[in-house]
C-alpha cells in the first residue's frame, strides 16, 4: 500500500502562534486562562487543563491580575472591551489574517460602506468579525447572498465591502465574488481566505483525486477539518475523519492500494505521528518514495532549533508576514508584529524580495514545516548587549521619549524601554515633563537588570558633563569685552542672571537699560535670548559681571545721529512744570519746552495749553551736547506774521 502525507498537514501558523503564546505564559509562571478553547482539539485542551490553564466562557469570569489569552479566532469589540475592564493582562493571539479582516470591516464602515461577510454565522471567527461592525451582513454561501440581493433590488447599488471567513472554501468564495461582481455596481472585494487554508484544501483535493482512501486527522468540531473532509468526499468515496489514532479501523485499509493523509489546522504533530505509528504497526506502509511515514516525518524535523540565529533570503512581503527562505526544509515567516520594535517602520519600506536578513528562530513547527521567525527579538537581544556595554563604559546613548508617567519619563533606546526618573531629566522640580515627549535625547545608562527587564537612564548625567566641559572652555577663553549669546535664567530685584553656555553671569539692573528702571522684568524675562558682553570677571570666586546696554543702544547717541538743531519732531508731553513742559522726543531722550515757547501768546501756566500724554510738533532750537540738554519750541513753528503780531 502506498501512503502519501500532505505537506500542509497540521497546525497553521495562526494556531501555532496561539498555542505558543499559552505555553510561554504558563512557562512564565502566570495564572493563565483562555477565552473559549484556544484550539479546536480536545487533546491539546486537556493538556493545558492539566497545566492549570482555565477555559472561560465569558469575560466576566476572568479574575483580576490573571493573564487571559484571546484565541486565534479573535473576539468582538464588545468582548474585548468587557475583558479590558476586568483588570487582566490580555494576550491577543488573534490570527494576523483574521486581525486584517477586523481592520477591513472597521475601515469599510468608517467610509460609509456596508460590510458583507461570507462564512458560517455560528463560527467564532465570523462572530468576532461581525462584532467589529455596527451593521454586518453574514451569508453562509452564494444562495443566501443572492436571495438577500433579490429581496431588495436597491441593495445592488449599495457600497459593499466583501470579505470571507479565512477557512472558507475557494469554490464557495469564488461563487459569491461572481454574484457581487455581476449584480453590484459599487463594491470592493478582499480575498481574505488564509493562504495556508487555501493550500491545505487544494492539496487535500488533489490527494483525494488520486487515492483510494483519505484519512483526515482532526477534531470533528473544527470547521477547517470538516471542510477538508467535505472537499475530499467530492473526489473520493472512502473518507475517514478521525480525532486520533483511536478512531482508525486499521483492518479496513488492508486491501486498499493508496491512502492519502492530511490533518486540520488544529491538529498537533504528535497526533499525526500517532496515527502513522498505529498504521505502521499493523500494515507494511510505504510512502511515495518507498519510505515509511515515520521516516518522512523525521526528514522534516530538527533541522532548526528554537533560539537559533539564522540568515535567510526574503521571498515575499505581505500585509501580515514576510516569507523567508532559510535554505532548510522549513518555510520561514516573520509576522509583521515581529519585524521591528519601531511601530512606524513598514517592512515594504526597508526590505525588498531578494534581500538577505538575519533573524531569530522563535518556534519550529515540524508537522507543517514552518518556522516562526523574529527580527525584532534578535535586535532586542543585540540591543540588551549594547545597553549593558553602554552602562559599563558609561557611554552616551540616544533615545526617543515615548511617554510621561508618575515618576518621570520613558525612553525607547534601540527598542528597549528605559525609565528616566524626574530628578534625572534636567527639568526643574514641578516643571513640565510632557514637553520632552516625542523628542530625541542623550542619556547615560545608570542601571541595568536584564532578568527583570529594568533599565534606568539619566539625561542629567550627560548635561552635567556637557555643562562642565562648557564651563572649562568659557573660563579658559573669557576676557573683558567678549560678547556672548545668553539665556536669561532668573531675575532678582538687583539684576538678571544669564547663562552664557554653561556659566551664569549677572547683568546688574543699571546695565540692563539706558532708561531708569525699577525692576529687571521691565526689560527682560526668564527664557529670553540676549546678547551680552563681559564687564569684569573673577576666576577664583567664579563670578562674571555682564553688560546688556551698549553705546549703539544709548538713546542719546541715537538722538544725536538722527536729529539736529532746526529739525521738527513729533514729541509726547510727559511732564508739566511751572516753567514749562518736558516732552519725549525718542524713548529715553526728553527735551524742555519753556513756557515762553509753548504758545503764540502769553499764558499763565503750561496746562492752559498742554496736557500729559498729548502729542505735538516741536522744533529743536538748541542742543547742549555736553550736558545732554535739548530745548524745544512750539512757538517757533508759527508763521512769521504771527510772530510779529505776538511781539507787537
Amino acid at each position: 500500500m502506498k501512503v502519501t502525507l500532505a505537506k500542509t498537514a497540521g497546525f497553521c501558523f495562526g494556531v501555532d502562534r496561539a498555542v505558543s503564546l499559552v505555553e510561554e505564559a504558563v512557562a512564565a509562571g502566570k495564572r493563565v486562562s483562555t477565552l473559549g478553547p484556544i484550539i479546536h482539539n480536545r487533546h491539546v485542551m486537556d493538556h493545558f487543563a492539566a497545566e492549570g490553564v482555565r477555559e472561560l466562557s465569558e469575560p466576566e469570569e476572568a479574575a483580576a491580575g490573571t493573564t487571559v489569552v484571546i484565541r486565534s479566532h479573535g473576539v468582538s469589540r464588545d468582548v474585548y472591551e468587557r475583558l479590558s475592564r476586568r483588570g487582566v493582562e490580555i494576550v491577543d493571539a488573534t490570527c494576523p489574517f483574521v486581525k486584517r479582516i477586523h481592520k477591513l470591516v472597521i475601515r469599510a464602515e468608517a467610509q460609509g460602506r456596508v460590510p458583507v461577510i461570507i462564512g458560517t454565522p455560528t463560527h467564532p471567527e465570523v462572530q468576532a468579525i461581525a462584532g467589529w461592525c455596527a451593521h454586518p451582513h453574514v451569508f453562509e454561501g452564494p444562495e443566501a447572498l443572492e436571495n438577500w440581493l433579490r429581496e431588495d433590488p436597491s441593495r445592488a447599488h449599495l457600497r459593499l465591502t466583501l470579505v470571507s471567513q479565512t477557512t472558507s472554501t475557494q469554490n464557495l468564495w469564488e461563487s459569491c465574488k461572481k454574484i457581487i461582481k455581476k449584480q453590484c455596481t459599487n463594491s470592493e472585494i478582499f480575498d481574505t481566505i488564509c493562504e495556508a487554508t487555501e493550500n491545505r484544501q487544494k492539496e487535500a483535493g488533489e490527494l483525494a483525486r488520486c487515492c483510494d482512501a483519505m484519512v483526515i486527522v482532526g477534531d470533528p468540531m473544527s470547521s477547517n477539518t470538516k471542510r477538508l473532509a467535505m472537499i475530499c468526499r467530492q473526489f473520493c468515496e472512502d473518507v475517514w475523519l478521525v480525532e486520533d489514532a483511536g478512531g482508525l479501523d486499521v483492518s479496513h485499509f488492508s486491501c486498499i492500494g493508496s491512502v492519502g493523509i492530511t490533518a486540520g489546522a488544529s491538529t498537533p504533530a504528535w497526533i499525526i505521528k500517532e496515527v502513522n505509528n498505529i498504521m505502521s504497526e499493523e500494515i507494511k506502509v510505504e510512502t511515495a518514495q518507498e519510505e515509511n511515514f515515520a521516516e518522512l516525518l523525521e526528514q522534516s524535523i530538527k533541522t532548526l532549533n528554537n533560539g537559533d540565529k539564522v540568515t535567510g533570503i526574503v521571498t515575499a512581503i505581505g500585509a501580515t508576514e514576510i516569507q523567508v527562505d532559510l535554505g532548510t526544509k522549513h518555510a520561514g515567516y516573520i509576522p509583521v508584529d515581529d519585524f521591528s520594535s519601531d511601530p512606524s517602520v513598514k517592512p515594504e519600506d526597508v526590505l525588498k524580495v531578494g534581500d538577505e536578513i538575519e533573524v531569530l528562530v522563535v518556534h519550529v513547527n515540524d508537522s507543517e514545516g514552518t518556522a516562526r521567525l523574529s527580527k525584532k527579538r534578535l535586535e532586542a537581544g543585540k540591543a540588551w548587549e549594547e545597553i549593558e556595554a553602554a552602562a559599563e563604559s558609561k557611554a552616551v546613548v540616544e533615545g526617543l521619549i515615548t511617554e510621561e508617567n508618575k515618576g518621570g519619563i520613558v525612553a525607547n533606546v534601540k527598542g528597549i524601554r528605559v525609565f528616566i526618573p524626574a530628578s534625572q531629566t534636567g527639568v526643574p522640580k514641578g516643571g513640565d515633563l510632557s514637553a520632552l515627549v516625542k523628542t530625541t535625547v542623550q542619556m547615560k545608562i545608570t542601571e541595568v537588570n536584564r532578568a527583570r527587564r529594568r533599565v534606568v537612564g539619566s539625561i542629567r548625567a550627560v548635561t552635567n558633563e556637557l555643562r562642565k566641559a562648557a564651563q572649562e572652555k568659557i573660563w579658559a577663553e573669557i576676557e573683558v569685552g567678549k560678547k556672548y549669546h545668553g539665556v536669561v535664567k532668573s531675575l532678582t530685584s538687583y539684576g538678571a542672571f544669564v547663562d552664557i553656555g554653561g556659566v551664569d553671569g549677572m547683568v546688574h539692573v543699571s546695565e540692563l537699560s539706558w532708561n531708569r528702571i525699577k525692576n529687571p522684568a521691565e526689560v527682560v524675562k526668564v527664557g529670553d535670548e540676549i546678547e551680552v558682553f563681559v564687564i569684569s570677571y573673577d576666576p577664583e570666586k567664579k563670578k562674571i559681571s555682564l553688560g546688556y546696554k551698549t553705546p549703539e543702544t544709548n538713546p542719546w547717541n541715537i538722538f544725536m545721529t538722527q536729529f539736529h538743531v532746526g529739525d521738527v519732531a513729533k514729541v509726547k508731553i510727559v511732564k508739566l512744570m511751572t516753567f514749562g513742559a518736558f516732552a519725549e522726543i525718542i524713548p529715553g531722550v526728553d527735551g524742555l519746552i519753556h513756557i515762553s515757547q509753548i504758545a503764540d501768546r502769553r499764558i499763565g501756566k503750561p496746562e492752559d495749553v498742554l496736557s500729559e500724554g498729548m502729542e505735538v510738533d516741536a522744533k529743536i532750537i538748541d542742543i547742549d551736547a555736553e550736558n545732554k540738554r535739548i530745548s524745544l519750541s512750539i512757538r517757533a513753528l508759527l508763521t512769521a506774521s504771527d510772530d510779529e503780531a505776538v511781539e507787537e
